[in-house]
């Protein structure tokens, strides 16, 4: 059991794959997760399943967590672009050397909060992410494995859905957790090795 928590941000809107499969990814591998809700305890994801949140965000519980996860989805990464308490927990994770992730739409959260600038980094791979982050050493070949998940220090952002899975695992292996006897228990490295052998 690893000695680190994450948090993993809920907006209406949110992508349900981005963030309840990292929840549970992390939660497989020992890494101690809750989803923080920006808003009430129950939150409808994009494609309308509705989900309870651990808890609702506050700044009482920021010095809580080593990580902040931000799935995309819209209008959920929107929304949580929009909410001022979000934006100032990334800026304090990112002054502070914590461990920021997002995924998807979700790096324009980053975007919001003033830490993108230099850093290198991805997101959903359209013109307006590519605009978005023109001041960023933006990572956008699709078709490269090893860019699927990109990390800079601290800063770990992924694509899309489909790459939910290598984004948790490796935000998941940052952070302590069991990550090869979890990823060789759901079958994920014979999957990999089916995909690489094709």
């Amino acid at each position: 059991m690893s000695d680190k928590r994450a948090a993993v941000l809920l907006a209406d809107g949110f992508e349900e794959g981005e963030s309840l499969f990292v929840v549970d990814i992390f939660r497989r591998t020992g890494v101690q997760a809750d989803s923080v809700s920006i808003e009430g305890e129950m939150v409808r994801g994009c494609h309308d399943i509705y989900v309870k949140a651990d808890r609702i965000i506050s700044e009482d519980i920021f010095d809580e967590y080593d990580m902040v996860v931000i799935p995309g989805g819209m209008p959920g990464a929107e929304n949580l672009k929009n909410c001022s308490l979000v934006t100032k927990w990334v800026k304090k994770f990112v002054e502070e050397d914590k461990y920021v992730a997002a995924i998807c739409a979700g790096p324009m959260v980053l975007k919001e909060a003033g830490v993108s600038t230099g850093r290198t980094l991805t997101s959903y791979p359209a013109d307006k992410y590519r605009t978005m982050f023109s001041d960023a050493n933006y990572v956008d070949d699709n078709h490269a494995m090893d860019q699927m998940v990109v990390v800079d220090g601290k800063l770990i952002t992924s694509r899309g859905p489909a790459t939910t899975f290598p984004f948790a695992f490796k935000i998941a292996e940052v952070l302590g957790g069991n990550v090869e006897a979890v990823k060789n228990g759901i079958l994920y490295n014979a999957l990999c090795d089916v995909i690489k052998n094709a």
